[in-house]
């Protein structure tokens, strides 16, 4: 097979608003020992991007600077010492960066096949948030059948991933979100109770849905005010799972409650990881949950595609928080049948 050797990729420049984000070329990558390369036909767009884009989020050493983190597509470049894969598997995809371009390098442990029954769109809506959401909820947060679970972001993709995660699994789930179309949505994908945080309290409610006991793990990517309010509402030995701040990280926080309810606050950031840490994700997801995605038990919720030109529109969008699940851009597509 010959490859080209330049591609179409996103550029972000300097950094700034969406409207930065523009289609330009540069070369095509070359897998290093361990790597693969992956012919991109969907990336995901995730809330990092948007940070990385704006300068706040700049990517690890080694790491490629095009944004994007995760893909689905054909392997069609092997490096050194590749044992995983052959050309032409099809793939997705967790990357260290450069999902938004026709080419990506991917050490070989963070790829997993496209689950049964599914489209190269909706497998490259996967790798971010089963990810994140299996670190964080399941290996660190050690959520457990017929424990309460509270993610805040509902309707988000990893807010819907999570919730699908932890029902599959058998935890009672709550969320939180901010208007009726995404109660609907969180109800649907599995949610016990979906909170409008625009009309109700949810430190009240979940306080009431537990017989005032308080929820045993909780998922927050908001910080700011919400963190006291959280304390207020996880139980005793309860876990607050850190992933993200869209509120202010820095905040007065009482904490005499971690103390007298024994709580664990614990947080993490999936890129920094090592290729060593991802591949250990990586088989977990493919041995405990990739089963449940081909018999249809859980399944990517994607809400619009942009084409790979309209990075910006993709963005834009993102920030706006109109969305519920994926925002994903197309590069090649589908393989033509």
């Amino acid at each position: 097979m010959t490859l080209p050797a330049s591609m179409n990729f996103v550029d972000h420049g300097t950094g700034g608003g969406p409207e930065v984000l523009k289609q330009s070329t540069c070369a095509r990558p070359e897998p290093q020992a361990g790597e693969i390369l992956v012919r991109v036909a969907f990336a995901g767009v995730n809330r990092p991007d948007c940070l990385q884009r704006s300068g706040r989020y700049p990517p690890p050493p080694g790491a490629s600077p095009i944004v994007g983190l995760e893909v689905s597509g054909e392997v069609v470049a092997l490096g050194a010492g590749v044992t995983q894969w052959a050309l032409g598997d099809r793939v997705c995809a967790l990357t260290n960066g450069g999902a938004y371009a026709q080419y990506t390098t991917v050490p070989q442990g963070q790829a997993l096949p496209v689950p049964k029954g599914f489209s190269m769109l909706q497998a490259a809506a996967l790798p971010e948030n089963f990810f994140t959401v299996w670190t964080n909820v399941f290996q660190r947060g050690r959520l457990q059948a017929g424990e309460t679970f509270l993610v805040h972001g509902g309707s988000s993709g990893i807010g819907l991933t999570a919730i699908q995660l932890a029902h599959a699994f058998g935890a009672k789930v709550f969320c939180t979100v901010g208007n009726s179309e995404k109660v609907a949505a969180c109800l649907k994908a599995g949610a016990d109770v979906a909170i409008n945080y625009q009309t109700q309290d949810f430190v009240e409610e979940v306080l009431k849905l537990t017989d005032q006991q308080g929820v045993n793990a909780l998922l927050d990517m908001v910080g700011g005010s919400y963190i006291q309010r959280n304390l207020k509402a996880l139980a005793v030995d309860g876990r607050l799972l850190q992933i993200a701040f869209l509120q202010p990280s820095k905040v007065e926080v009482d904490w005499v409650s971690l103390m007298t309810k024994r709580l664990t606050f614990t947080g993490s950031t999936l890129r920094p990881r090592s290729a060593a840490d991802k591949a250990q994700m990586a088989r977990e997801l493919q041995d405990k949950v990739w089963p449940m995605l081909a018999s249809g038990q859980v399944a990517p919720v994607i809400h619009q595609v942009f084409d790979l030109a309209d990075a910006a529109k993709a963005h834009a969008l993102m920030e706006s928080s109109q969305h519920i699940g994926k925002i994903m851009l197309r590069v090649a597509g589908e393989p033509s049948a």
